[in-house]
This record gives C-alpha cells, sequence and structure tokens, in this order.
C-alpha cells in the first residue's frame, strides 16, 4: 500500500473517523511539527493507539521548518499505527481536529518544539567538534 493514501483532507479524515466511530472503533487524535520526525514520535503515536483506537495524524508547521509539511506528513503516514494524516496547511490544528468526531486528543507542538532546539543545539555543537 502507498503510504501517502493516509493524507487525507480534513473533511475526508472527519468522514472517516465517523465511519470507524460507527464501527464502534475509538478515534484518537495527535497533533505536531514532526519536524523532524523522531524514534519518539514513532513510540509516542504506538503509545497513543495501544488500547486499539485509530490514529488521526494533524502535522502542523512551526515557525521555521525543517522539512517542508507535505514530507512531514508522508513521514508520518509511512508509521504503522498512523492511520490517517491531515496536513494543516496554515491552518490550526485545533480547527481541524475539532470537525473530527474523536474520543481522545493529544498536542504535541510544544513538546516538538523542545525537541527541535535540543536536536539543532546538538548538531551545532557536533558540528564544533570538528
Amino acid at each position: 500500500m502507498d503510504s501517502r493514501r493516509k493524507i487525507v483532507s480534513g473533511e475526508e479524515a472527519a468522514a472517516a473517523a465517523a465511519r470507524l466511530r460507527d464501527e464502534g472503533r475509538k478515534v484518537c487524535i495527535l497533533t505536531g511539527y514532526f519536524d523532524p520526525l523522531l524514534a519518539v514520535h514513532a513510540e509516542e503515536l504506538e503509545k497513543a493507539v495501544a488500547d486499539g483506537s485509530a490514529l488521526m495524524v494533524v502535522v502542523g508547521s512551526p515557525a521555521d521548518p525543517l522539512l517542508p509539511e507535505r514530507a512531514r506528513a508522508e513521514l508520518v503516514a509511512g508509521l504503522r499505527s498512523t492511520d490517517y494524516v491531515v496536513a494543516a496547511q496554515g491552518e490550526a490544528a485545533e480547527q481541524i481536529a475539532a470537525r473530527i468526531p474523536h474520543d481522545s486528543l493529544q498536542h504535541q507542538e510544544a513538546e516538538d518544539d523542545r525537541r527541535r532546539a535540543e536536536l539543532i543545539l546538538h548538531v551545532q555543537h557536533r558540528c564544533q567538534q570538528q
């Protein structure tokens, strides 16, 4: 399966979530930047759906992204735990999430900002050592 097919519009995600909930599945929405996608992101996404929930991820953009939003959406879509991905395309993740029927919602943007800053400092430090 081409994992890029998991990338849908907010409207398509809302319809899919309604269908999943009608089938008796819980829907978890997780929002974040995933800039860049790290192993800890994959671990957190797995934990978010450990109860068998379907996972919808909303990929937003930080102020000065390292990677284009579409590339980050494709990376997140490639993860086994992810059922659907919505690229925010300038819209606030909260607005998108509000339109999607869900049972739980997790925001990762603040944590992603922290991780990104740590990664940049780490890379700068490594470059100075060379």
